[in-house]
């Protein structure tokens, strides 16, 4: 854009001012500002003003290094997603434009000198965010020569007249259609006439109506050949108004500009110092190239108007435009041209709604494209800082990713989750249960209380702490636990989640009570389990520190106002900490039930969130699908389950393995609904390839720091196979918070995507309602209802119900045996099903090596993925895809006979009667759901009965 002396002393540009129209530049980058190139071009060769918007900063952030340094700047600050980032760097580039135009600015007292600037697109249909949004930017930005873009959509309209009437100044964009622009006309009208009403200056106000010109050439010329061809013998006559409609509806516009402003209603306003708006033509570069090159600037040149150009338009009418007042030119051949349209069958109305639909779509498709530009340099630039993540899927699924991606895309859905728009899954409750989107920022903004809880731990000299919980209460603790272990002075950490009560006994044991601070972590507090052992371990604690201090053991989670707050005022707990509502308990890591846990460790909280907040940012409503990191892996998992790889198999570095068994809990409770969902596959030992049907989607979460050369080498077997993988890459384990957030907005995506509610949990309820069932039936009569076993072989007892029953009868025959039994049910088991290994027997390695050693001989002898819980705990988690997801499950469940049970103060039953019913009220539920189930009964000694079996399920399997 050089210029010599001669352009300095007169070129088309300038002199175009004396017609009454002023040039703005359609471009903006930040080399015109550090150059000098912006100064001259004002001073130089008459640039009166600036526009800018997304695609235009998409091309300078992308196409250039001039934003690399800030960008790199701005990667320091953890808390900005990508939106943040691009907002910073186009509000530095419209500050420094602004200022640069101030000198227009003054010399036209007001008139010209503008800079716009774009609320986001994304806000195109959106009334009351239109108007937060162009508040906030006229505040950051604050230069009194910045104009705020907004479209002239149905929305956008009234959005106008508000900002008109609090004293911003409004560049309205997108328009195409004359009755459009009297109603953004009436609406910058009315705004000026509202601050007169209260007494407020108008004459520093400006505003433009920007009239798109070739997009409707484009649009009509097609149609015109189209009719052409349709109707020959009009071909002609529809032939000579090629080109033409464009400038004929502006030629017909500003008349209407001029009329208006005749009127006395605009003459009362104008001696109160308004100013017009005026109309400025925008998309003026030709996009046909038989056109020539300044045809939309040439013929729309007239007094109190604006044409913002693109560099190549601006080059070209510098050097050759045509200086004439033309717009009130040839008015008549303008009204035969508008009129021949309608004559032959074109309906502008038609063209231009669908030109501003257009419009709106394709300025959110630059948004998207401007983000994921900015997002891929900000992942780039915080290297090592954010966990990775690739993935090979084979080229049909990778293109039914990609399209589910685009889908994605298209229809804003990242910015409906964040929206917390129910109408992404069921449209039912799910904006009720969307508070973990926020909660990272919301714990970093009051993290005092977690640090002066740790403090207070620290101090007191706790040696053990035991959290008592289920589910989502005690699965993130637990891994934090097993990965972090407990910090140089902090107490050792427990968690109880499982009433077996040799279980419970072993916890006890393990910890002096008088120096043991018990967590109950209940977020409804009726949960059953946390209540009973509340009741349990107050009890044992005050019988050694006695009634005045026992409550200082204990801290309380839990939501507020209920029954465990209840519980924890009247018990003088130590601290109570609460959750929020909006929260479930799968979703509520990051929230109290799992900070304060991992307070009381001695983990650094702080850097914990801190360092999740980044993939927080990562995977933001601006961030757009194909480079979010969390809607990626979502996009993998749901498109997968819809196509038959329902089976997400997960395998973690041994260093932080216990993030299965939370990943377990998430994705089964959240999509094992309505007969659909993900099975998640957790701690099955890795084989050869081929011991895998096309069922299996592999996640290998690797630790970096403490590498598994076995693994790898299984891993990329697999993957070698055509079997789909997904990697990430976890660099040190305080980046673990990451995979807590992408994992959450992964398991909310797919759920979308497999269309289910992805936050409730109703077959869950269901074993919950038939165990209290059990529990009252035990506290009016003194036992459980008796049941009969189907067979008794030895040590061991069969139950089913009457349909299993049959059905395993006709397949064992005659033979009466364990082994005979179980080969037939093990028959039952096709091919793209599971079998599920249920042990409601305590978990300990002895009794976890052998139901391992089950689930693999199960595995390679039917290729089908296998799945191991213990109850209860599994209830919480995975027992709700069990019954409520695809009735593909064979279900094994083991019970015992309790070698010692523990009484629950305040109750008549034992932990061994609740741990009974819940295995009976489970087991009933299955079969209420028709699942293929089976019940095996130990009698005697535990560890030998399981031993014994594990010899016969490899018997029956031959």
């Amino acid at each position: 854009m050089g210029s010599s002396t001669a352009q300095v002393q007169e070129n088309q540009v300038r002199s175009l001012q004396k017609y009454g129209q002023s040039i703005w530049l359609d471009y903006l980058r930040r080399n015109l500002l550090t150059t000098g190139e912006l100064k001259r071009l004002v001073a130089e060769d008459g640039i009166r003003g600036m526009t800018s918007n997304p695609s235009i900063f998409e091309k300078a952030i992308a196409g250039s290094t001039d934003y690399d340094e800030a960008l790199k700047d701005l990667q320091r600050e953890k808390n900005l997603d990508a939106k943040g980032i691009y907002e910073h760097l186009a509000v530095g580039d419209i500050q420094g434009a602004t200022d640069v135009m101030k000198t227009v600015y003054d010399e036209t007292k007001g008139f010209d000198g503008f800079v716009s600037l774009e609320v986001s697109p994304y806000l195109a249909h959106d009334t009351e965010g239109t108007i937060e949004e162009a508040r906030r930017l006229w505040k950051w930005v604050d230069r009194k020569n910045l104009m705020i873009k907004v479209p002239a959509t149905k929305e956008g309209i009234p959005a106008i007249r508000t900002l008109i009437s609090e004293g911003l100044n409004v560049n309205v964009t997108l328009l195409f259609a004359q009755a459009t622009y009297e109603q953004v006309l009436d609406a910058y009208i009315s705004g000026l006439e509202e601050r007169v009403k209260k007494g407020q200056d108008i004459s520093s106000i400006n505003s433009v109506a920007s009239f798109f010109i070739s997009r409707i050439d484009t649009a009509i010329d097609n149609l015109i050949e189209k009719k052409a061809k349709e109707t020959p013998q009009n071909a002609d006559a529809l032939h000579k108004i090629l080109g033409k409609v464009a400038i004929a509806n502006g030629k017909l516009t500003y008349q209407r500009f001029q009329e208006i402003h005749k009127s006395e209603r605009w003459k009362k306003l104008a001696e109160k110092g308004a100013h017009p708006q005026r109309l400025l033509w925008a998309s003026t570069g030709t996009k046909n190239p038989n056109y020539p090159d300044t045809l939309y600037v040439d013929e729309l040149i007239g007094q109190e108007t604006v044409n913002t150009v693109p560099v190549a338009t601006f080059e070209a009418f510098k050097s050759h435009g045509k200086l004439a007042d033309t717009l009130t030119k040839d008015i008549q051949q303008a009204k035969a041209t508008m009129d021949s349209l309608s004559k032959y069958g074109i309906s502008m109305e038609k063209v231009t709604d669908q030109l501003l639909e257009e419009g709106v779509k394709l300025f959110s498709d630059s948004f998207d494209k401007l983000l994921a530009n900015v997002e891929k340099k900000r992942q780039a630039g915080l290297g090592t800082m954010l966990n990775e993540i690739s993935w090979k899927l084979g080229a049909d699924l990778e293109s039914k990713v990609k399209a589910s991606l685009e889908d994605w895309r298209n229809n804003g859905k990242v910015r409906k989750l964040w929206s917390q728009d129910s109408s992404l899954w069921t449209d039912t409750d799910e904006k009720n249960w969307l508070g973990w989107l926020g909660i990272t920022e919301d714990q970093l903004a009051h993290i005092d209380h977690l640090k002066s809880l740790a403090d207070d731990v620290k101090k007191t000299g706790f040696k053990h702490a035991v959290l008592l919980g289920m589910g989502g209460s005690s699965l993130g603790p637990e891994v934090l636990a097993k990965t972090f272990g407990s910090a140089s002075g902090f107490p050792i950490f427990h968690v109880l989640d499982s009433t077996d009560p040799a279980q419970v006994k072993r916890v006890e044991d393990s910890v002096d009570l008088k120096s043991t601070l018990f967590i109950v972590s209940s977020k409804s507090g009726s949960t059953l389990e946390p209540n009973v052992f509340k009741q349990y371990f107050f009890d044992k604690v005050r019988s050694v520190v006695g009634a005045d201090k026992v409550g200082e053991h204990f801290i309380a989670i839990t939501d507020p106002g209920s029954k465990m707050q209840q519980v924890a005022e009247k018990d003088k707990f130590r601290r109570i900490f609460f959750g929020l509502p909006s929260i479930g308990g799968r979703y509520s890591v990051l929230s109290n039930f799992g900070m304060v846990p991992a307070a009381v460790m001695g983990i650094d909280v702080s850097k914990f969130l801190d360092q999740c907040e980044l993939m927080v940012q990562s995977c933001a409503s601006s961030v757009p699908p194909e480079t979010n990191p969390g809607v990626v892996l979502g996009a993998i998992m749901g498109t997968l389950a819809n196509a038959g790889r329902d089976k997400v198999t997960i395998i973690a570095s041994s260093a932080i393995y216990d993030l299965g068994a939370w990943l377990e809990q998430l994705l089964a409770e959240s999509t094992g609904k309505e007969g659909k969902g993900l099975i998640p596959v957790d701690q099955e030992a890795l084989a050869a390839p081929e011991k895998y049907s096309a069922d299996r989607l592999f996640a290998y979460v690797r630790l970096q720091t403490k590498p598994d050369a076995a693994q790898d080498k299984a891993v990329d077997a697999l993957e070698a196979a055509g079997h789909p993988v997904v990697r990430i890459l976890v660099k040190d384990i305080y980046d673990l918070g990451q995979e807590f957030f992408r994992w959450e907005i992964a398991t909310a995506v797919a759920g979308s995507i497999i269309k289910i509610n992805a936050f409730n949990q109703p077959d869950v309820e269901a074993s919950k309602v038939e165990t209290r069932k059990l529990t009252d039936e035990f506290e009016k009569t003194g036992s459980l209802p008796a049941e009969e076993p189907i067979l008794t072989d030895g040590a061991f007892k069969l139950f089913t119900d009457k349909k299993n029953a049959s059905e395993l009868a006709s397949k064992a025959g005659s033979e009466k045996s364990v082994a005979a039994y179980l080969k037939a049910h093990f028959s039952r088991i096709h091919e793209n099903d599971y079998a599920a290994f249920l042990g409601y027997v305590e978990m300990n390695a002895e009794h976890a090596h052998s139901l391992q050693t089950i689930r693999t001989a199960v595995r390679d002898a039917k290729k089908v993925a296998t799945c191991l819980g213990f109850g209860p705990r599994f209830l919480h988690s995975t027992g709700q895809a069990y019954k409520g997801g695809p009735n593909s499950g064979v279900f094994l469940q083991i019970t015992c006979d309790d070698a010692k049970d523990l009484p629950i103060p305040q109750q008549k039953y034992t932990f061994g009667v609740v741990k009974a019913a819940q295995a009976r009220g489970d087991f009933q539920v299955l079969s209420e759901r028709s699942r293929r189930a089976l019940r095996i009964h130990i009698t005697g000694d535990v560890n030998e009965g399981l031993k014994k079996l594990v010899g016969i399920v490899e018997g029956a399997l031959k």
